[in-house]
C-alpha cells in the first residue's frame, strides 16, 4: 500500500495536545451536596495540588486517537495498484442505445452493467488521467469535459439514461478522435453490446478503440413490421411481421388493438433466426384511427428485451387529391397525364370565367389561363399569358434542343431525362422565389418554388410547342410534381418513424400553430407561419397527436407512430471482442497491461465518522450519570456537606 499525500501524517502531531489536556488538571467549582458518602473517588481526586495529574486508561481519548489516525490517513489518500483498461487521455463512450435495454446480465439491463464498468474505470485512474464521458444514443452526446476529478465523472455517470432509439457511432467516434489533439498517451474506450452498425474509419493517427463488452444472450422476439393499407374507399388490410432473434423456437401471440379495443389475435411459432409474416386475410371492416400490437410469449420462452414486443401504426387510407383544372383550349396531353396519376380526382373549370369557385382545392392547374386572382393554394402553370404579381413574363425565345436538367438534386426532375427534348419556341420568366430545374440555351424551361406557403411549377412554353410529351420522362416529370405539391395529409408516413427521424409538417396555408402531443402526454406548441414545419423530438416509442390550431381552435387532427423496426436494436446477440469490426479493422478487445489506483480514502473517513458518533454517545452518557443520583437525594435527606466538581 502507498499513499498519494503522505504529508498528511504530519496531522497526527494534534494528539499532542489532545494528551495534555487529558492531563491537566481542572480547576472545579465548588456546589451543595447531601452527602460526601457516593463521593469517595471525587474526593480523593481533589487531594492532588499539582497542576498536572497522571494520564489514565479512557475510553473518550482512546476513541479521539483512533478518530484522529483514521483522519490521518484518510487525508493521506492509502492507495493500492490494479491493472487498469487504459491510462492517460480516455474518451469513455457508453452505449446507450435501445439494445442496452436488455435484462440479461444477472437479471439487469446491459445498460446498468455498462455503468458499473464505467464507475470501475473512474474509480481506477490515475491521479493524472483524464477522462471525456460521451453518451452514445440517437445523438452522440459529450457528459463531461476531460477532467480529473472522480466526483464531476461519476456524477455524469449516475446522471445518464437510456434510449430507445438506435445509436450514431459515426458522430460519436468523430467526437472522440478529436480528442487525440495533443495527446501522448490517449485511447478510446467502448462499453456496448457490440452493435456499432457501419461507423466510419478512424484517422490512421488514432489507436483502434478498446472495447468492453456487455450482454450474455442473443435471445429476443419483436415486431419487425406492422403497417395498414387500403385503397381508395376500400377496408383497410394490416401486414405485420414477427422475427426471432435467438437461438431457440418461439411459440408467440401477436395482439391487436383497435383505439386501445381488443379485437384480433394471432398465434405461431418462430424458427430460431427467422420471421415470421402475420397474415391478416380480411379486411378490417370497422373503423378506427389508430392500431396497436402486442405480443406475449409462453413461460419458457427467453425474451429479453421488452421495447420491440408493442408496435403501432395508425391508418393509412389513400386519400385522393382534388385537382382544379382550366385551359383555354384542348390539351390532351395535360389532360390524360392528370387523369392517369393515382388519387387524382379533376374538376374542369370555363376559361371563359375568370373567377374561381369558392370551394378549396389541392391543387390549381392552369394552361394558357390564368384568373384575374391567383388562388392561395399550390398552382402548376404551363404556358401563362401575361405576368402577374409573382412572376413576370418577358420575350420570345427561339426554337432549341440543347435542354439539361439544371438541379438533378431536385425530387421534382429525379429520373427525368430531357435530352431528347425540343422546343418550338418559349418565353422568358423572371420569378425570385423559383428555383430554376431545367434550362436551355436563353433561360429556364422549368422553375419551381415556395412563396407565401405556395408551392409554384412553371413550364413556360406551350406542350403542344415540343416535344416533351412524346417522351418517357412527361409521365414521370408529372408524377414527381403531384409528389412534390402539398400532400393530402398533414404529415405522410405510410411506414411511420422510428426514434431520432425528423417529422416534416405541411400544416394548411390558414394554420397558426402545430400542437404535438407525445405518447408520454407532453404537448409542445409549434408556429406553423412560413410553411412546413419540423419536428424532431421523437425519442419516445409510442403514437404521437398531431393537431392543426387555427384562431385558437383545432382543426385537423391526425396520429403518427414511432416504432423501433430495425435488426440493428433488435438483434441484441452480443458480438465477441474478437469479432467487433469498426472502420474495416478490428477494434482491441484490450490494451497493454496498464496500471492504476484503488483507494480507500472514501472508507476510513466513513470509519471515522462512526467512531466520531459512538465518541459522542459515550461523551454524553458520561455527563448524565450524576443525575442518577436525584431520586436518592430526593429520598434520604443527609447532613449538607460541600464538595468541589467540575
Amino acid at each position: 500500500m502507498s499513499f498519494l499525500a503522505p504529508a498528511a501524517f504530519a496531522s497526527l502531531a494534534i494528539a499532542i495536545p489532545i494528551l495534555l489536556l487529558y492531563m491537566l488538571r481542572l480547576r472545579r467549582r465548588e456546589v451543595l451536596i447531601s452527602s460526601t458518602f457516593l463521593w469517595r473517588q471525587v474526593v480523593q481526586d481533589t487531594e492532588a495540588n499539582t497542576p498536572w495529574q497522571r494520564l489514565r486508561r479512557n475510553l473518550l481519548l482512546l476513541l479521539q486517537l483512533l478518530i484522529l489516525l483514521l483522519l490521518a490517513l484518510a487525508l493521506a489518500r492509502p492507495f493500492i495498484t490494479v491493472p487498469t483498461i487504459s491510462a492517460g487521455k480516455i474518451a469513455l463512450l457508453i452505449d446507450a442505445s435501445a439494445s442496452m435495454t436488455a435484462a440479461d446480465v444477472a437479471g439487469e439491463s446491459r445498460f446498468t452493467a455498462a455503468i458499473e464498468k464505467a464507475r470501475q474505470i473512474v474509480s481506477s485512474m490515475n491521479p493524472h488521467d483524464i477522462i471525456s464521458l460521451i453518451r452514445v444514443a440517437d445523438i452522440a452526446e459529450p457528459q463531461t469535459a476531460y477532467t480529473a476529478d472522480k466526483n464531476e465523472l461519476r456524477r455524469a455517470i449516475e446522471n445518464m439514461s437510456v434510449s430507445h432509439g438506435a445509436a450514431d457511432w459515426d458522430n460519436a467516434l468523430t467526437l472522440a478522435a478529436a480528442g487525440a489533439a495533443g495527446a501522448e498517451n490517449f485511447s478510446i474506450v467502448i462499453i456496448s453490446d457490440g452493435g456499432v452498425g457501419d461507423a466510419a474509419s478512424l484517422p490512421a493517427n488514432i489507436p483502434q478503440p478498446i472495447y468492453v463488452p456487455v450482454g450474455e444472450s442473443a435471445n429476443n422476439i419483436g415486431i419487425s413490421a406492422l403497417a395498414t393499407r387500403a385503397l381508395a374507399g376500400g377496408a383497410p388490410h394490416l401486414f405485420a411481421q414477427v422475427t426471432n432473434y435467438g437461438d431457440s423456437p418461439a411459440a408467440v401471440s401477436l395482439v391487436i388493438r383497435l383505439d386501445d379495443v381488443l379485437r384480433l389475435s394471432r398465434s405461431g411459432t418462430i424458427p430460431p433466426r427467422s420471421q415470421l409474416p402475420i397474415p391478416f386475410d380480411e379486411p378490417i371492416a370497422e373503423p378506427f384511427e389508430t392500431l396497436s400490437a402486442t405480443l406475449t410469449f409462453d413461460n419458457d420462452v427467453e425474451d429479453f428485451l421488452a421495447l420491440d414486443n408493442r408496435a403501432w401504426t395508425v391508418q393509412n387510407e389513400f386519400k385522393t387529391r382534388r385537382v382544379f383544372y382550366v385551359s383555354s383550349g384542348e390539351n390532351l396531353f395535360l389532360e390524360q397525364a392528370l387523369r392517369s396519376l393515382p388519387g387524382v380526382q379533376t374538376f374542369r373549370g370555363n376559361a371563359e370565367n375568370k373567377g374561381l369557385p369558392g370551394e378549396v382545392f389541392d391543387l390549381y392547374v392552369f394552361d394558357n389561363w390564368l384568373p384575374n386572382n391567383l388562388p392561395a393554394g399550390d398552382m402548376l402553370i404551363v404556358n401563362p399569358p401575361n405576368s402577374t404579381p409573382l412572376f413576370t413574363i418577358g420575350a420570345q425565345l427561339p426554337a432549341t434542343d440543347e435542354i439539361t436538367i439544371a438541379d438533378d438534386e431536385s425530387a421534382i426532375t429525379s429520373f427525368v431525362d430531357l435530352d431528347d427534348m425540343s422546343l418550338l419556341e418559349y418565353r422568358s420568366v423572371d420569378a425570385s422565389w423559383a428555383r430554376t430545374l431545367a434550362r436551355a440555351e436563353q433561360g429556364a424551361v422549368l422553375l419551381a418554388g415556395e412563396v407565401n406557403a405556395r408551392q409554384i411549377a412553371l413550364l413556360p412554353f406551350d406542350l403542344r410547342d415540343s416535344n416533351l410529351p412524346l417522351l418517357i420522362a412527361w409521365p414521370v416529370l408529372m408524377a414527381n410534381l403531384m409528389d412534390w405539391f402539398s400532400p393530402a395529409d398533414i404529415v405522410s408516413l405510410p411506414d411511420g418513424l422510428t426514434v431520432g427521424d425528423v417529422l416534416v409538417i405541411s400544416p394548411p396555408l390558414l394554420a397558426e400553430s402545430v400542437r404535438i402531443t407525445t405518447p408520454a402526454g407532453r404537448a409542445r406548441d409549434l408556429p406553423a407561419a412560413g410553411g412546413q414545419v419540423a419536428f424532431a423530438d421523437t425519442a419516445q416509442l409510442g403514437l404521437y397527436r398531431l393537431e392543426i390550431l387555427q384562431g385558437g381552435e383545432v382543426t385537423s387532427v391526425q396520429s403518427f407512430a414511432v416504432n423501433l423496426f430495425g435488426a440493428d436494436e433488435s438483434d441484441i446477440k452480443p458480438v465477441p471482442e474478437a469479432e467487433l469490426q469498426l472502420g474495416g479493422g478490428l477494434v482491441a478487445a484490450g490494451a497493454d497491461e496498464q496500471l492504476g489506483t484503488q483507494e480507500f480514502w472514501m472508507w476510513l473517513a466513513l470509519a471515522a465518522l462512526l467512531l466520531l458518533a459512538i465518541e459522542w454517545t459515550v461523551y454524553h452518557r458520561r455527563l448524565q450519570m450524576p443525575t442518577l443520583l436525584a431520586p436518592a437525594q430526593r429520598r434520604f435527606r443527609f447532613p449538607w456537606g460541600r464538595l468541589r466538581s467540575s
